[in-house]
């Protein structure tokens, strides 16, 4: 990632690390930054580091002394290159809290500045007026206040495309609901496969919405140790509109016939045929995730990459055994563990049986929490990750 190329400030008061903070929308954002969530837990410890600054050793070793936040920059990418622990951002922006008041209005343009001092560093937002070094040899530097709407310019926390496909695309049901929901019924002219544009009839109670989900039957995710089913998981095909609800009339023998009820098909992700089920879209949310650590010790497993590999790495989705009843929250960072291998001791008589460590080994970034059961990002990893893999606690 470049860094800005601005002149360097003296040392004695040396500029560091830094990091701002941001998060993103799940698309496109209308709602304004005094809604946008900040946990108590995330302001007191703003408050507490306003207070007292970040110890210097929680800065990367490498970072430049100033950064001009560019456009596509996340706050993930700007993290990893100021801080050793990339979600670790609401201490930075209890730094200054008088210039980074909400931590949701980054944009680019602007340049962000850490000045150490007692062997602490404080975060500072900052526009260089020129390059002309004064004559104590420090570039004059101003507070710099930016206008602009918050959907169109404001920096993300992870890179929104990564997650976006998967926002309605990734869903899991508590109870096997689809079973018993509308379903398609039939195709015009006995057509196999529905394309965007295509007719398709259904059956079933369609008075909830016009817009809906096409999901294939449901498919159980269970536990990776106990075997119990943690909810169901429905593969997602694409949306349909509703266009004429279904009726009853007179048949030609006088007995009532069932006219099923019309949708057009909008978009199609996989192929959609007769016995596909629907479900109404949900209100689209606004909500912009803030990663932070879990408030207390968690750990679970990986219960399934999500579309049917047998591993997964970077900027994949998995699906975990915890869930809203086990503290997790959307924006949650996790760390992955591997697990250590067995092997026999060759270098001892005894030929002794070993486990090595377990070690970490990647990143998880929470971003849909259900029940009992949440989606991931993996957001870097070392090695592939499987079903059954480990997480904790950052």
């Amino acid at each position: 990632m470049p860094v800005s190329d601005s002149p360097k400030l003296p040392r004695r008061h040396a500029v560091t690390r830094l990091l701002l903070a941001a998060s993103f929308s799940a698309a496109s954002l209308t709602a304004t930054a005094a809604n946008l969530p900040i946990s108590e837990q995330q302001r007191a410890t703003a408050e507490r580091v306003a207070q007292a600054g970040v110890a210097l050793s929680e800065l990367a070793p490498n970072a430049p002394e100033s950064y001009t936040v560019k456009p596509g920059d996340t706050l993930w990418d700007i993290s990893k290159l100021f801080l050793t622990s990339p979600w670790r951002w609401p201490e930075l922006w209890g730094m200054n809290r008088e210039q980074i008041n909400n931590p949701h209005l980054i944009y680019p343009g602007q340049m962000l500045l850490l000045v150490t001092i007692d062997g602490r560093a404080r975060l500072q937002l900052a526009q260089a007026r020129g390059n002309e070094a004064l004559g104590t040899g420090t570039v004059k530097l101003s507070p710099r206040v930016r206008s602009a709407a918050l959907d169109e310019n404001s920096i993300a926390a992870i890179p929104l495309h990564l997650i976006e496909p998967f926002l309605n695309a990734a869903v899991v049901f508590d109870t096997d609901e689809l079973a018993s929901a509308p379903r398609i019924v039939a195709t015009p002219e006995g057509r196999v496969l529905l394309s965007r544009g295509d007719l398709a009839y259904a059956r079933g109670d369609l008075s909830q919405a016009t817009d809906y989900r096409v999901f294939r039957s449901t498919r159980p995710l269970r536990d990776p140790s106990t075997q119990e089913i943690l909810g169901f998981e429905a593969p997602y095909l694409g949306t349909a509109e509703l266009i004429r609800a279904d009726q009853s009339q007179a048949g030609p023998d006088g007995k009532t016939e069932v006219v099923p009820a019309t949708l057009v098909i909008k978009t199609v992700r996989q192929e959609i045929g007769v016995g596909d089920r629907l479900s109404p879209v949900p209100q689209r949310s606004f909500l912009r995730y803030v990663p932070h650590a879990p408030a207390q010790p968690i750990g679970g497993q990986i219960v399934s990459i999500y579309g049917d590999g047998l591993n997964a790495g970077q900027n994949q989705i998995v699906a975990l055994n915890r869930g809203l009843q086990d503290g997790m929250e959307r924006g949650h960072v996790l760390a992955l563990w591997q697990e250590g291998r067995r092997l026999v001791d060759r270098t001892s008589e005894n030929r002794d049986l070993m486990k090595l460590p377990d070690e970490r080994h990647g990143v998880l970034f929470v971003f849909q929490v259900y029940a009992r059961v949440s989606y991931a990002l993996i957001l870097s990893v070392k090695e592939p990750v499987k079903p059954g893999d480990r997480f904790t606690q950052p």
